[in-house]
């Protein structure tokens, strides 16, 4: 018998041992499944039949809240064993993924690891078949090559020599092949997995984890995680498997799915991603985007833009005269100059706008203006300014209260020798001083408290004020009609886009926030889409949380962004430990798309493609738009035949996309996402381009790549972006000429 027959019998062997201990543990939580949900419903029952169900009795409450207690208890302890049964069903198709032979230092014993996507341990005799991919030891498997390895185990570092590295091919609990490799993850089963069909949900990546990519999911050191990837180099499944490893590593650090968020782009975005925490035994965490921040934040005070309407906007009007006032605006108040003059007003508007009074109660003077200015200025502990506000109104009521009792007191006195009215005089005389201190307090309000809505308009309605706060700052050269398109909107209670950061950053630094506390790690992806005054509110809301923050600024559409954007992430959020990593290799396109979508760039050394060959992109030259969608309807057709699953037709806009969609609906079965509460799902797809970063397709068809549709640097990134979905076939329509970006 060779080698490879002699381990193939002992590798079914370990396979057969390993899924008869789990369908034997399943069988046992199944039964005891069953006996927790009679437990529970017993339970309820008993605590139905032996309670009131309406009741003011202290003691029943007390009797009602004992039977909670205990339900409460139960149900946790059924979830948990149901949780158990979901990881065995899906460990009975493929238990494990990969293995490794490991001699600790010291020791002569091999240690066979066998890692797949959780822990299977025999309780009774401690034998581990398997190890969860996220454990310490099973770091060794995506990082190290044969030879002397060390791991970082939860008390010290295990050092010692792998000997045997494997990988296997399992399917519906067979085994079909295993290969043995030694750095990195087998390109052979690497390719094979890629080969395969888009899904509609972003799948986990556990079998083929790179090594840099691993480096990034276990870094628990640094509080600031900077990550730029380009497109395809896996950076939110990594965000994803890195929350999941933080869960795992969580039950010593005490963090649970509560005390993470993840900043979304949008919300089709938040659809497709939501499948692979489950997949991987996590509960999802919560996602939101910037849209829903500025919602909450200012809570109906104003009607705000929409991100995605800001960018349909511009790339629409780019050549108007307001266009050019309005992109002159975007990049000026998502600059760090404006940063700057913000922090400025704060500080001017704090000394020089709030307007202190002299306080008075019946003549008596309870405190000076200038004491009460000087006790606000004078804040050694940083309080935010509607906090110190709010503690200098508490003082005057404080010290007026025992004024107001002395008063009821006297007026007591005068009235005892009064007839039968003598109680009616009384409470007149408590009705008085309330309604008197009524007048006080809101006086003490006309400048103790403070409306940042007010705050940030007050900054557009005085031009030389603006400038004069503005003093050694560069400015573009349009500011006056910034200024003034910033005060029209606000008089009209409508503010674009790009006034919602700073307004935020207003609304925080004044009142100071509580909303988010018990958030401990936060995940931003699409980095390169946020301004700087964005992060500045991302470090406001978040201020004891760690980030970790994923981005692409080849992939950045209304700004122009290069790595320096990173610098300014760190600098704002202001962490002790913070480090920058970077991904060149793109895992998603096949080698001729990546080739191809790279020369829209002019890039050569950035991307590093991943080496699967298929068939090169088709630049189609169309007579007309209806030639384009004939030939659209064709090539669908052909590639459901060849059975790819999911097709996305790519337009510039949603505009656009709206319009190809009326006009193809009727003669294939198609499905549009032009607002962000669709689903992305199997089968064709309109998408407009700035909706489809993160997304991928097996099939792309770009509508129109002509010169006069893709014409400016804005255009380019948009085109690469349509470009890189592409994971099998590409093909690119034009009417006239094509687009220059693409030779």
């Amino acid at each position: 018998m060779d080698m490879y027959q002699k381990n193939i019998q002992e590798e079914k062997k370990y396979l057969k041992d390993t899924l008869g201990f789990i369908c034997k543990e399943l069988d046992k939580e199944i039964q005891t499944l069953s006996n927790r949900k009679g437990e529970l419903l017993e339970s309820r029952r008993e605590m139905w039949d032996n309670t009131v169900h309406f009741s003011n009795d202290f003691d029943r409450l007390m009797e009602i809240s004992q039977y909670l207690s205990v339900l409460n208890t139960q149900t946790i302890s059924y979830d948990s064993v149901y949780k158990q049964i979901q990881k065995y069903e899906k460990m009975i198709k493929s238990p494990y993924f990969g293995r490794f032979d490991f001699v600790e230092e010291g020791s002569m014993e091999k240690e066979k690891i066998y890692v797949g996507i959780h822990n299977v341990i025999d309780s009774e005799s401690f034998n581990i078949f398997v190890y969860d991919w996220r454990s310490p030891i099973a770091s060794i498997f995506y990082q190290h090559e044969l030879g002397k390895v060390s791991y970082k185990a939860p008390t010290k570092v295990v050092k010692g020599n792998v000997l045997l590295k494997r990988q296997y091919k399992i399917q519906n609990g067979k085994l079909k092949d295993f290969f043995d490799c030694s750095i990195k993850i087998n390109d052979e089963i690497l390719g094979q997995i890629l080969c395969g069909n888009a899904a509609s949900k972003m799948k986990n990546i556990v079998e083929t984890i790179q090594k840099e990519q691993d480096i990034i999911i276990r870094d628990t050191n640094n509080e600031v995680l900077i990550v730029q990837g380009v497109a395809g180099s896996g950076k939110t499944s990594i965000a994803l498997h890195r929350i999941a490893f933080l869960l795992y590593n969580g039950m010593q650090s005490k963090l649970t799915s509560n005390n993470i968020l993840i900043i979304s782009p949008n919300a089709v975005f938040s659809k497709y991603i939501s499948y692979v925490l489950p997949e991987l035994g996590e509960e999802n965490v919560a996602e939101i985007t910037f849209d829903d921040l500025a919602t909450k934040l200012i809570k109906g005070r104003l009607e705000t833009e929409k991100k995605i309407h800001q960018l349909e906007a511009v790339i629409l009007n780019k050549n108007s005269q307001e266009m050019k006032i309005r992109r002159s605006s975007i990049e000026f108040k998502e600059s760090n100059v404006f940063v700057q003059i913000l922090n400025r007003w704060i500080h001017y508007y704090e000394r020089h706008m709030i307007e202190f009074e002299d306080v008075y109660y019946h003549g008596r003077m309870i405190e000076t203006k200038q004491i009460l200015k000087n006790q606000f200025l004078h804040d050694k502990i940083g309080r935010p300014i509607a906090k110190r506000l709010k503690r200098i109104e508490i003082i005057l009521l404080d010290k007026i209260h025992p004024l107001q009792k002395e008063r009821i007191k006297k007026i007591e006195k005068l009235v005892q020798r009064m007839d039968e009215h003598q109680l009616e005089i009384k409470s007149f005389s408590r009705l008085l001083s309330i309604k008197e201190s009524g007048r006080l307090l809101k006086k003490i309000r006309k400048f103790s408290q403070i409306d940042y809505l007010k705050v940030y308009s007050a900054l557009f309605s005085d031009k030389d004020l603006f400038l004069k706060l503005s003093k050694g700052l560069m400015l573009p050269d349009d500011i006056e009609e910034i200024i003034e398109m910033s005060r029209r909107n606000l008089d009209k209670g409508y503010i674009y886009y790009e006034d919602c950061a700073p307004l935020m950053f207003l609304k925080l630094k004044i009142e100071g926030n509580d909303l988010f506390y018990q958030i401990k790690q936060v995940v931003i992806d699409e980095a390169q889409d946020y301004s700087v005054v964005q992060y500045e509110v991302f470090n406001l809301l978040f201020k004891e949380a760690r980030f970790t923050v994923l981005g692409d600024i080849h992939q950045s559409i209304d700004k122009n962004v290069n790595e320096s954007l990173y610098d300014h992430i760190a600098e704002i959020l202001n962490r002790k430990k913070s480090v920058k990593l970077f991904l060149d290799k793109s895992y998603r396109s096949s080698y001729e798309i990546s080739l191809f979508s790279k020369k829209i760039l002019n890039l050569e050394q950035d991307i590093v493609s991943f080496q699967r060959y298929e068939t090169k992109p088709i630049v189609l030259a169309k007579n007309s738009h209806e030639g384009i969608e004939n030939d659209i309807i064709s090539k669908i057709k052909k590639f459901i035949k060849e059975d790819y699953q999911s097709i996305g037709i790519i337009c510039k806009t949603a505009k656009e996309s709206k319009k190809v969609y009326n006009r193809l609906k009727n003669l294939v079965n198609i499905k549009i996402i032009d607002s962000e509460n669709e689903e992305v799902q199997r089968g064709v797809i309109i998408i407009p381009a700035y909706m489809a970063k993160g997304l991928e397709f097996d099939v792309v068809l770009v509508y129109n790549a002509s010169s006069e549709n893709y014409s400016n640097e804005l255009d380019r990134k948009l085109l690469y972006i349509a470009c890189t979905r592409a994971l099998h076939q590409l093909v690119l329509y034009y009417t006239g000429k094509i687009t220059p970006f693409i030779d």
